[in-house]
């Protein structure tokens, strides 16, 4: 059974006039220590003394498309409850590379470790922020994209059936200064079967009507050379996804050597109906590689 869902007060903006667009752009949204001689070893009380007391890891969460950081309302209280330090980012949704640039100038601020996390979209941005980042111990991807190098968010949803993003996708066109670009929405009226079918469905209302938008060209951009191939990694699927489906989140798990969970007949916003079981994840990654 999913935990008891809860909206946040500004809710979670997820994924109008309506367009004919591709089934493609159904989402247009895981050391050993030196050995020691034994004569300088800490006895073992002093070993766990010393890990009860260590410092936690800060834990960065990054939203994905159609969403805002208020998503990760409910994770942030547990992860705060349970003592660890926590930024909720703001991804800015335009691009792929800017995105994943003001997430990499977030990690450059944050003393001490960090365990990266990210949702749909935003595992695409962690994949790549993350690099060169010797303080992020753990990347941790909840029902997200974990892109290998040259892929798109476009081009790994279609790997598998299953994803009805395609058909709810409705496009706005927008200006600024000097551009502009098209945004992608999801239709309010289709939003709970696509992103929420566990959630109540006043609350699936209230998600649609303050979703947030992203540039579909972030969806299009391809990545560069994943984080993942060399920090430990973690995944959480969920099991009945309509946006990403969960034969893909499986195979990227498998790709990327992530410890990986999957969570049956969650949706999307998996992160809002089982809070408990996101954060039991980024506590497993935190404490494997703390």
């Amino acid at each position: 059974m999913p935990e008891t869902p809860s909206v946040p007060p500004h809710g979670n903006r997820w994924f109008h006039r309506r367009v004919a667009i591709p089934a493609a752009l159904a989402f247009a949204v895981l050391t050993v220590p030196a050995v020691s001689p034994a004569s300088s070893a800490p006895a073992p009380s002093a070993v766990s003394a010393q890990a009860r007391h260590a410092p936690k890891p800060t834990v960065v969460l990054v939203h994905g498309a159609f969403a805002d950081s208020s998503g990760w309302s409910g994770v942030v209280a547990r992860l705060r409850h349970d003592g660890y330090p926590v930024i909720a980012a703001a991804n800015p949704l335009r691009g792929l590379d800017s995105d994943a640039a003001y997430v990499s100038s977030l990690l450059d601020s944050v003393p001490g470790p960090v365990v990266l996390v990210g949702h749909s979209y935003g595992g695409e941005v962690i994949t790549n922020a993350a690099v060169g980042h010797a303080n992020v111990k753990a990347l941790v991807y909840i029902a997200a994209f974990a892109p290998d190098q040259g892929e798109s968010g476009l081009a790994l949803v279609g790997l598998n059936p299953g994803s009805r993003l395609g058909e709810a996708l409705v496009v706005r066109p927008y200006a600024v200064a000097g551009g502009g670009g098209a945004d992608g929405y999801v239709a309010p009226a289709k939003f709970r079967a696509v992103m929420a079918a566990d959630l109540r469905g006043s609350d699936a209302e209230l998600l649609a009507a303050q979703q947030r938008p992203v540039d579909l060209a972030a969806l299009q951009a391809p990545s560069g050379v994943p984080a993942w191939k060399t920090i430990p990694s973690w995944y959480l699927v969920a099991g009945a996804d309509r946006a990403i489906p969960a034969a893909t989140e499986k195979f990227m798990a498998r790709r990327a050597g992530a410890h990986t969970v999957v969570v049956d007949g969650a949706s999307h916003l998996v992160m809002l109906s089982h809070p408990g079981r996101v954060e039991n994840l980024i506590v497993e990654a935190a404490e494997a590689t703390g």
